[in-house]
């Protein structure tokens, strides 16, 4: 009897690791001071020393059981994407930029050329977000997952100077919201979505004019990172007052935190277009608008609030960034809340 036999190879760990080399070179910084394969990743500091007060920020998270989709349709090179999003765009949020990640595999059998593809989307992801992919743990575990599934989560750190962290404590009625398009479901919500939709392969494939692609496809589209748009805002010379990153719960859960006692959101449901499978999602298995609004993020992946008078800069900014804006409210006086009209 040895390691192999009791279902875990060693090798083919080798392998994995030779094989997602070149995908997490692409993601270096100049601030990294180790190489993959050590026991830990190093970053230095030394560029952030001349922050008044440099805060860390950091972010974890996973991918839930949209990984389903990924093992149904057999693509594995998005889902990273994903997983990367759901952490920097919680940093981003903060007004940080994300510095590094790190990323945690773990699978019924280590098939190299797999655990490579799920590393090369988290390694897109990185690139989007200018993060380094600083290090990462695949753990085979015969016996605790079926052999052809696996799990993946991450973390991810960041830093921003106190003074610019995105808190909403300068909130006030009259501050304008602008919310930025989503890429579809993103990551939340897919045990819903597994339940309405077949999630047999014939159904997966099949194509439909509304999305302009097949459903698997749609589904399957990886997260928006919102890194650089944010970052444009910034960079445009607009204080962006307060952020939400719509994740799970919707409208309803996520809007609140980004407010102050005494102020209140309004968001106007027709200011943008809601993303047509939505309303597949609504029709096809019964759900009422407002357990929609209250699971997914309806077309929105971030909303931001700033001053009425920097919105024409912030829309800018966020369309030279390459992603989609839309004016979709205010906020009022009022209780701590979210109103949808």
């Amino acid at each position: 009897m040895d390691y192999k036999n009791a279902g875990v190879d060693i090798e083919a760990g080798y392998k994995s690791v030779e094989l997602m080399k070149k995908h997490v070179q692409e993601t270096m910084r100049p601030e990294v001071l180790t190489n993959l394969g050590g026991f830990s990743g190093a970053f230095s500091m030394e560029k952030f020393k001349d922050m008044e007060k440099p805060t860390l920020v950091s972010g974890t998270d996973g991918v839930g059981t949209k990984l389903k989709l990924a093992f149904l349709l057999d693509k594995h090179d998005t889902i990273g994407i994903d997983c990367v999003a759901m952490c920097v765009n919680d940093i981003a949020c903060a007004g940080g930029e994300p510095l590094f990640f790190l990323d945690y595999i773990a699978c019924g059998r280590n098939e190299p050329e797999k655990i490579a593809a799920i590393v090369s989307g988290v390694a897109e992801g990185c690139k989007q977000a200018g993060a380094a992919l600083i290090g990462g743990e695949t753990a085979e575990m015969p016996g605790f997952y079926p052999i052809e599934e696996y799990d993946l989560a991450g973390f991810a750190v960041g830093v921003v100077d106190e003074k610019d962290l995105i808190t909403g404590k300068d909130l006030k009625p009259g501050d304008v919201l602008i919310g930025m398009a989503s890429s579809g479901v993103h990551s939340n919500g897919f045990s819903l979505v597994r339940n309405v939709f077949s999630m047999k392969r014939e159904a997966l494939d099949t194509y439909y004019d509304s999305l302009q692609a097949t459903l698997g496809e749609t589904l399957l589209a990886p997260t928006k990172i919102y890194v650089k748009a944010l970052r444009g805002v910034k960079e445009a010379g607009v204080v962006i007052k307060a952020c939400s990153h719509i994740t799970g719960g919707g409208f309803y859960e996520n809007i609140p935190r980004m407010l102050k006692e005494g102020t209140h959101a309004v968001i106007r449901k027709d200011s943008y277009p809601i993303p047509p499978v939505f309303n597949m999602l609504s029709v096809d298995g019964d759900i009422e608008e407002k357990v929609m609004y209250n699971t997914f993020n309806m077309g929105l992946g971030m909303i931001l609030a700033v001053d009425k008078a920097d919105v024409d800069r912030t829309m800018e900014a966020v369309n030279a960034a390459g992603e989609t804006a839309y004016v979709v409210g205010q906020i009022e006086a009022g209780e701590k809340g979210v109103t949808l009209c």
